[in-house]
């Protein structure tokens, strides 16, 4: 696993690019894929004809801002949302 989010603007410069977005859609509704089930997805689901190395690039931003984890498993590495940046962004501006 690699980041802890913990700078918001890590996590701000992450969300800026609408693919990265996509990409934490996809985490959300399907918790868990490799990086050529993403890609699959990508394709098959938004018409995206990124490479599998553009994916990967944009799996380190996600990373590094702690947004997205990797677990590995022998020879595959699984991709997961981290919702918890999410929420200390939104709980700093929304306590009473």
């Amino acid at each position: 696993m690699r980041g802890v989010g913990t700078d918001p603007g890590e996590v701000f410069k992450a969300l800026a690019d609408p693919t990265r977005r996509v990409i934490l859609d996809e985490l959300a509704e399907r918790d868990g894929q490799t990086l050529f089930e993403l890609c699959g997805r990508l394709t098959m689901r938004h018409g995206m004809s990124s490479t599998r190395q553009a994916i990967s690039q944009h799996l380190e931003v996600l990373a590094t801002a702690g947004l997205v984890t990797t677990t590995r498993e022998g020879r595959y590495k699984f991709h997961s949302l981290n919702r918890e940046p999410l929420r200390n962004l939104t709980d700093r501006w929304l306590k009473e």
